[in-house]
């Protein structure tokens, strides 16, 4: 059961990280261009959200299923394992709560500079934080 989930995770994460890049481009290009913001911005930008909340409720799930979860958080002396016990779960919901922080104070804004700052700098910073803490030796395999 464990594998599949794991499986899924890393799946479903490509999906996630295609979509938050895309999110992020486009906010990015929308604040340089000085862009109108427009439904099709919105709905990139929710995609990304979507995309990121879905691959924290897999994890979730796969954190207290895996044996590399909540189990083997007393082992931090293991690098890989203080890894996916504890460094990407911690780090990956604080991005996930920057992204949702970033779609959550667009709504409050009026300019499409605003929005687009916004949306650069809260999923920019999820992004970032996601990618620094991915354990691409066990993604790869």
């Amino acid at each position: 059961m464990d594998v599949f989930i794991q499986k899924f995770h890393s799946g479903w994460a490509y999906i996630a990280l295609v979509l938050l890049v895309i999110a992020v481009v486009n906010a990015f290009i929308g604040f340089t261009a000085k862009k109108e913001f427009t439904a099709k911005d919105r709905k990139i930008a929710i995609f990304g959200l979507i995309g990121t909340h879905t691959q924290l409720l897999i994890g979730l799930v796969l954190y207290f299923v895996s044996p590399l979860g909540f189990t083997s958080l007393g082992q931090m002396s293991d690098k890989m394992l203080r890894l996916t016990s504890l460094e990407h779960p911690l780090i990956n919901i604080i991005a996930i709560t920057l992204i949702t922080i970033g779609w959550s104070k667009h709504k409050k804004l009026t300019t499409s500079e605003s929005k687009f700052k916004t949306f650069t700098i809260f999923y920019g910073l999820g992004l970032v934080l996601i990618l620094s803490r991915i354990p691409w030796s066990l993604w790869f395999q």
